[in-house]
C-alpha cells in the first residue's frame, strides 16, 4: 500500500525525540501496537525502538452520516497488530493525551510489512513459549530495556578498561585442545582433525601477559557442554574477561573487579535508573568499595551458625550457601556483593596460585551478587616448575599441556584475572529469576533455535 496525502517530505524522527520538537509536520515509523477503529475517529498506537506515540485520524463523515472510505482511514481499518508502518502528519502537544502529552494527526500511512493478525504469544505466555518467538517477545518495552542496559553496562566497562590502560583482545573460539578441562567440552570435526569450542579465553589471556601486553580484556562468547537446566546456566554465554600483570596477590584482581562493576553500575543508574524502576520496580544500587571479603571457611561457618550445613564434600559452597551468605552480607554490611576467598586447591584449577604458608588454599575468589555466583578470579601461578608439579598432582599429563606450558618457559610476569557471566550480572541487577530473560537468544541443552 502506498502513501497518499501529505506532499511535504520529512526525515524519520525517533518517537523519544518528538516531545522536544515544536508542533508541525513529522515523520515516524515503527510497528502497530494497538488500533481503535471508531466511527468518527481512529487511533493507532505506534511504537518504535525508543517509545510509543498516538496517531489520530479524524474520519470523514458524509452529510447523511455515512463514513467515507478514504485514506488513510481504509488502511487503518485493515491494520493488524505488529505491522510495520510509516506515518506522516502534524505533531501536536496536548497535555490531555495520556501517552506522553503529544499526538500526531495523520496525513499519510504506508504499510511496509503487514503482520499475521493472530499473534503466537501473549503477556502471560510461559518463558519457553516466549523464547520460541523471541523476536516478538523483545518488542515489549521491558524486554527491550534489558538490552539497552546491557549496551550501557558494556560501554562503561570498556571505558574503564581503556582509561586504565587495558588492551582489548579477541581470542579464538576454535581450539586444538581443551581450554580448561575435558569436562563440559564441545568437540566438532575440523578438516582432518578435531577442534573444540573454547570454554574460556584463559590460555590466551595468559599468553598476552607473556607477550608483555600488561593488561587485557575481552567480552566474547564461551561454550560449556553442561547439561544443566537451571535458571542460571547456558551452553553458550557471553563472558567478561580481564587479566593483568605485575600483581602482588588476588587482592589486586579483586580491586580491579570491583572498580569495573562500580563504573558499569554508575553508568546504568545514571542513564536508565528511572526507567528500570518504572518497568522492573527495582532501584539500581551502585555498590560501595571495597566489597566485603570473607574467606570461604569463615563463610561456611557463618551459614552453619544460621542453621545450614553446606552438604558438599568437595570444599565448595553450594547455591543455598551462596544465598545465605549473601543475605548475611546484606544484613551486616548493607552490600549486594561479597568476595568469597581462599578456595581449597583441591577444587581449583592447577594454574591457581597457592598460598605460600598453606598450599591447601589458593589465592582465588568467587564473586557473589544477590545470592548467585557471577565470577571466579585468581592470581595465576606463573612459575613453570610449580605449574608442572601442580598439574601432575591433579593427574594431568605435563606432555599434553606442553603447548600451554611453553607460554611460561620464556618469561612471564606475576599475573591474575577473572571471568564473569554478563547475562548473570544483568539478571541479578534487574532482580530477574532467569538468565534467559537477559540473553538475546538463549542456547541450552534442548534449545538451538531461534
Amino acid at each position: 500500500m502506498r502513501a497518499v496525502g501529505l506532499s511535504i517530505v520529512t526525515a524519520r524522527v525517533l518517537i523519544k525525540d518528538l516531545a522536544a520538537l515544536p508542533d508541525g509536520p513529522v515523520s515516524v515509523a515503527g510497528w502497530v501496537e494497538t488500533v481503535r477503529d471508531q466511527k468518527k475517529v481512529q487511533f493507532v498506537v505506534l511504537r518504535d525502538e525508543s517509545g510509543a506515540v498516538q496517531l489520530v485520524n479524524p474520519r470523514t463523515v458524509a452529510d447523511d452520516g455515512t463514513v467515507v472510505a478514504d485514506e488513510p482511514a481504509t488502511t487503518i481499518s485493515g491494520l493488524s497488530q505488529g505491522s510495520f508502518v510509516r506515518a506522516t502528519g502534524e505533531l501536536k502537544h496536548d497535555e490531555r493525551v495520556k501517552l506522553g502529552g503529544i499526538e500526531i494527526k495523520l496525513s499519510t500511512l504506508e504499510v511496509e510489512t503487514a503482520a499475521i493478525p493472530e499473534t503466537p504469544i501473549a503477556a502471560d505466555s510461559g518463558i519457553d513459549k516466549r523464547m520460541d518467538w523471541r523476536f516478538l517477545d523483545l518488542r515489549e518495552p521491558k524486554h527491550n530495556l534489558i538490552f539497552r542496559v546491557q549496551t550501557t553496562l558494556e560501554h562503561a566497562m570498556r571505558q574503564y578498561w581503556v582509561d586504565n590502560g587495558f588492551i582489548e583482545i579477541h581470542t579464538p573460539k576454535l581450539m586444538a585442545s581443551a581450554s580448561e578441562s575435558r569436562a563440559e567440552l564441545f568437540e566438532l570435526p575440523y578438516f582432518e582433525t578435531t577442534a573444540y569450542l573454547a570454554q574460556s579465553p584463559q590460555i590466551f589471556k595468559q599468553m598476552a601477559q607473556a607477550a608483555g601486553f600488561g593488561r587485557v580484556f575481552e567480552i566474547g562468547p564461551a561454550f560449556r557442554a553442561d547439561p544443566s537446566f537451571t535458571s542460571r546456566h547456558a551452553t553458550e554465554f557471553t563472558s567478561v574477561d580481564t587479566e593483568l600483570s605485575w600483581i602482588d596477590s588476588h587482592e589486586d584482581v579483586m580491586k580491579v573487579h570491583e572498580d569495573l562493576l562500580v563504573a558499569g553500575f554508575t553508568a546504568v543508574k545514571e542513564k536508565h535508573g528511572a526507567e528500570i524502576e518504572a518497568l522492573f520496580g527495582v532501584e539500581v544500587t551502585v555498590p560501595t568499595t571495597p566489597f566485603p571479603r570473607i574467606p570461604l571457611a569463615e563463610a561456611k561457618r557463618i551459614v552453619a551458625e544460621q542453621g545450614y550445613e553446606v552438604p558438599r564434600a568437595d570444599d565448595d559452597m553450594d547455591p543455598e550457601g551462596e544465598r545465605r551468605i549473601s543475605q548475611y552480607v546484606k544484613e551486616t554490611y548493607g552490600h549486594e556483593f561479597v568476595f568469597l576467598t581462599d578456595y581449597a586447591s583441591s577444587i581449583r584449577p592447577y594454574y591457581h596460585m597457592r598460598h605460600a604458608d598453606d598450599p591447601s588454599l589458593t589465592k582465588s575468589y568467587d564473586l557473589i551478587f544477590n545470592g548467585v555466583e557471577i565470577s571466579t578470579g585468581a592470581q595465576r601461578e606463573h612459575r613453570v616448575d610449580i605449574l608442572e608439579k601442580q598439574a601432575a598432582d591433579k593427574g594431568l599429563s605435563v606432555e599434553e599441556l606442553e603447548d600451554v606450558l611453553a607460554t611460561f618457559r620464556y618469561g612471564i610476569p606475576p599475573h591474575g584475572g577473572f571471568g564473569m557471566g554478563l547475562a548473570r550480572v544483568l539478571m541479578l541487577m534487574l532482580h530477574l529469576s532467569n538468565l534467559r530473560e537477559t540473553t538475546y537468544l538463549f542456547r541450552g541443552p534442548t534449545r538451538l533455535t531461534p
